[in-house]
C-alpha cells in the first residue's frame, strides 16, 4: 500500500472550476432526491407520539430512492460510460460544497424557525440547553422546529437520503476508481462494497424504524443533525474506502493486486460481518416491534418481559445494549477490509466505541432511575451491557 500521505494524491486541488463542478453535481444530486421524495411512490406511516402528544404522518420513499439511484447509475454506466471516479478526484471540493450547503440549510432553518416562533410562541417549547449557551446559539445548534417541512417533505427525514445515498455513492466511487487505475477490483473491495451496501439496504428496508428513534421524536432540526447528515456521515463514514482502494498495490497504477487476504480470511471476515449485522439490525427491530405490538412473537415465541415493561426476549435477554455491540462490529468489519497497514481505517469504529460506551452508561443510569427494582432484576438476567466479561 502507498504511504498514507500518498493515498490522497488522486484528489485535485480546490479551485474555482473544481468548486463550480462540485456544486453543480452536489446540488443536482440533492435536488433529484428532493424531487423524487415528492413524485416517487412511498409508504405512509404514522410516527411515534412526540413530546406534545401529536403524531406526524410520514411518507417513506427512501427504499424507492435508494433503488432508483442504482438503476440510474447502472444505466449511465452501461449506456454512457459514466464513471464515479470524479467523486474521488473532486473529494475535497465536494467536502467544501457540502459544508457550505449545510450552513445554508442551517441559516434557512434558523430564520424560518424564529419567524414562526415569533408568530406563535406557544407552539414552541423551550429547548433543553446548557446554562452557558445563549438562546440564539441553541437555536442554531439544536434547531428551532421539531418537524420542519417543505413542499410536503419532512426535512429531517429527508436529510437521511443525501446522507446515506451520498455515502453509497462515495463508497462505490472507490470501486470505480480502483478498476480504472488498476484494471481490477480486489476481493477486499468487493467485500467492502457488499458490507456497506447491505448496511444501507437493511436501513431502507426498515426505514420506518427511524420513526421511533430519539432524533425523529424529540430532536429539533439544527446544525447538530444537519451537519451530521450532510457532511459527517458521507465523508467520514467513507474514510475506509481510501485504504481499500490501494490495498495490495504498490501505488504505481499498474499490475495485479498482491498480498490479498487468504480465502479463509475473506470467509471469516464475511461471517463476522453477517453476525454483527444480524445482532445490530435484529436487536433494534425486535425492540421496535415490541414497542409497536407487545404481543408480537420474538424468535417464534411470545415476548417475555419483566414487569410488563422491560423486554428480555431475543437479543435483549443477552445484553442490555447489545445493539451497540452489533453496530460497532459492523463498522469494524468495514475497517478490516483495509487490513492492518494503517490505523486510520479504524478511526470510525474507535470513535463509535467511545461514543456508545458512554451512551450505554448514561442509558443505564436513566433506566435505573426510571424502573428501579425492575431494572436490577433485568441486570441479573442480561448481565453485560455491551461486551461479555468486559462491560
Amino acid at each position: 500500500m502507498p504511504e498514507t500521505t500518498q493515498l490522497f494524491d488522486l484528489v485535485q486541488p480546490i479551485t474555482a472550476p473544481s468548486l463550480a463542478a462540485a456544486a453543480a453535481g452536489y446540488l443536482a444530486f440533492v435536488g433529484a432526491l428532493f424531487a423524487g421524495s415528492i413524485v416517487l411512490p412511498g409508504i405512509w406511516r404514522e410516527g411515534a407520539p412526540q413530546p406534545d402528544g401529536r403524531r406526524v404522518t410520514y411518507k417513506l420513499s427512501g427504499l424507492v430512492l435508494f433503488l432508483a439511484t442504482h438503476i440510474v447509475l447502472a444505466a449511465l454506466t452501461a449506456g454512457f460510460g459514466v464513471s464515479l471516479m470524479p467523486i474521488v478526484t473532486h473529494f475535497a471540493s465536494l467536502f467544501v460544497v457540502a459544508n457550505a450547503f449545510a450552513l445554508f440549510v442551517v441559516a434557512y432553518l434558523f430564520v424560518r424557525g424564529r419567524r414562526l416562533r415569533s408568530r406563535d410562541p406557544s407552539s414552541f417549547a423551550s429547548v433543553d440547553r446548557p446554562a452557558w449557551m445563549p438562546t440564539w446559539l441553541a437555536d442554531i445548534w439544536f434547531g428551532v422546529e421539531l418537524n420542519p417541512a417543505l413542499f410536503g417533505v419532512d426535512l429531517k427525514m429527508f436529510a437521511y437520503h443525501p446522507s446515506l445515498i451520498g455515502l453509497a455513492l462515495c463508497n462505490v466511487a472507490f470501486a470505480y476508481t480502483q478498476y480504472e487505475i488498476y484494471q481490477t477490483i480486489t476481493p477486499e473491495m468487493w467485500l467492502y462494497q457488499l458490507f456497506t451496501w447491505s448496511y444501507l439496504l437493511t436501513h431502507y428496508i426498515r426505514e420506518d424504524f427511524m420513526l421511533s428513534t430519539w432524533d425523529i421524536i424529540a430532536e429539533r432540526f439544527g446544525f447538530m443533525l444537519v451537519w451530521g447528515d450532510l457532511v459527517y456521515v458521507p465523508f467520514l463514514y467513507s474514510m475506509v474506502g481510501w485504504f481499500v482502494l490501494h490495498r495490495g498495490f504498490d501505488g504505481s497504477g499498474a499490475g495485479a493486486a498482491h498480498d490479498s487476504f487468504p480465502i479463509a480470511g475473506l470467509v471469516a471476515l464475511a461471517a463476522f460481518h453477517v453476525a454483527a449485522h444480524w445482532i445490530f439490525r435484529g436487536s433494534n427491530w425486535q425492540k421496535d416491534r415490541f414497542k409497536r405490538d407487545p404481543h408480537a412473537p420474538i424468535w417464534g415465541r411470545a415476548p417475555e418481559t419483566i414487569g410488563g415493561k422491560i423486554l428480555v426476549s431475543g437479543f435483549w435477554g443477552i445484553g442490555r445494549k447489545i445493539n451497540y455491540s452489533g453496530e460497532i462490529g459492523v463498522y469494524l468489519s468495514f475497517s478490516l477490509c483495509a487490513g492492518f497497514e494503517s490505523a486510520w481505517p479504524y478511526f470510525l469504529p474507535c470513535t463509535l466505541l467511545i461514543l456508545l460506551v458512554q451512551r450505554a452508561g448514561r442509558d443505564d443510569r436513566r433506566c435505573r432511575n426510571k424502573y428501579g427494582a425492575l431494572w436490577e432484576e433485568y441486570c441479573n438476567r442480561a448481565r453485560f451491557r455491551m461486551f461479555p466479561l468486559v462491560y
